[in-house]
C-alpha cells in the first residue's frame, strides 16, 4: 500500500518523557483492501479504536505523538508477529501450541472475522501477502516507538508510553468504569504511574477499572520495561465519553475526553520527571 503507515509528531529530540501512541484509530481504507472485502466496507469499523487519534491530537502539546493510518484490519499492530491466523494466513506458524484465544476468536495479526458481520475476506492470504505487511506496516511501527522511548530515556531517565485505544461501554455510565488504564498487572509498567492516572479520573468523576477487562496488549509487552526505566500504559476510553450516540462521531463529550487525557499526560511526567532528574 503506498503512503506511510503512521504520522509521527513532535521533533526527534524528545520534549517530554511521555510518548504517546494511537495504533488502532487507522482509516485509510486504501483501493488494495477494499478489493479483498467480502464484508461492506462499513463493518470495519468495529475493529476501529474509532476517532481515538481525535483524542490524543487535541490533548498533545509538545509530546512524541505516533497515529497509525493503516486500519486495524490491514494489519493489529498490537498484536506480535507470529500471531498469525491459519484459518487465513498460509503462512501462519503452528509449532504445536494452543492457539491464543484472541486468534482463535478471528482476533490475530491480520483480523479474520469482525463482530456482527462475519468473516472479513473473500480469500486466504498468502505467506508473502502477510509478511510484506509486517515488513511495510508493522515493523517500522514498533521501531520508531522504541527509538522515541530509548530517545526519552537517555534524556530523561526515564520515559512512559501512553498507549490510546477505546472500548465499547462496559455498562451504565452512572456505574461502569468509563476509562480502564492497563498494565499488564504491573509488568509494564511501575504501580506508581497507575496510581497518578487513577486520581486524575476521580478528579474528573470518571470510574476506572485497572487492568480489567483490558491489561494491555502486544505493545506494552513488547515495549514495557520497567526495571530499565521504560514504563508502558494502555489507556482504554468508553467511546460513550467522546462519540456520538451512535457511537460512530465525534460528540460533544470530546472536550472532557481530551481534558482527561491532558491531565494524565501531565500527571505522568510530573510523577517520572524528579526521578528522571535523581538519574541524571
Amino acid at each position: 500500500m503506498p503512503g506511510e503507515s503512521f504520522v509521527r509528531h513532535g521533533p526527534l529530540e524528545p520534549l517530554s518523557p511521555v510518548v504517546l501512541s494511537v495504533p488502532h484509530a487507522g482509516r485509510d481504507y486504501s483501493p488494495a483492501l477494499q478489493a479483498l472485502l467480502r464484508v461492506p466496507l462499513d463493518a470495519l469499523r468495529g475493529l476501529e479504536d474509532r476517532h481515538a487519534d481525535a483524542i490524543a491530537l487535541a490533548a498533545r502539546r509538545d509530546e512524541t505523538l505516533f497515529v497509525a493510518t493503516r486500519p486495524r484490519a490491514w494489519i493489529d499492530l498490537n498484536r506480535a508477529e507470529q500471531d498469525r491466523d491459519p484459518r487465513l494466513d498460509d503462512g501462519a506458524w503452528m509449532h504445536g501450541a494452543p492457539l491464543s484465544a484472541k486468534i482463535r476468536s478471528g482476533l490475530g495479526l491480520v483480523p479474520r472475522r469482525v463482530s456482527n458481520a462475519g468473516d472479513i475476506w473473500k480469500r486466504r492470504l498468502g505467506a508473502d501477502e502477510v509478511q510484506q505487511r509486517i515488513l511495510a506496516d508493522h515493523r517500522p511501527w514498533h521501531a520508531a516507538i522504541g527509538a522515541a522511548l530509548a530517545a526519552a530515556r537517555a534524556r530523561f531517565g526515564v520515559a512512559v508510553l501512553l498507549d490510546v485505544h477505546s472500548m465499547p461501554p462496559l455498562g451504565s455510565p452512572e456505574t461502569a468504569a468509563r476509562l480502564v488504564p492497563g498494565d499488564r498487572f504491573g509488568k509494564a509498567s511501575a504501580a506508581r504511574f497507575l496510581g497518578r492516572i487513577e486520581g486524575v479520573a476521580r478528579a474528573h468523576g470518571i470510574r476506572t477499572a485497572a487492568n480489567t477487562p483490558y491489561s494491555g496488549g502486544h505493545i506494552l509487552e513488547r515495549h514495557g520495561e520497567p526495571r530499565r526505566g521504560v514504563h508502558a500504559i494502555q489507556l482504554e476510553f468508553d467511546r460513550s465519553l467522546y462519540l456520538d450516540s451512535a457511537l460512530d462521531q465525534r460528540g460533544p463529550g470530546l472536550a472532557i475526553a481530551v481534558r482527561l487525557l491532558r491531565d494524565i499526560i501531565d500527571a505522568v511526567a510530573d510523577e517520572a520527571l524528579p526521578g528522571a532528574i535523581a538519574a541524571e
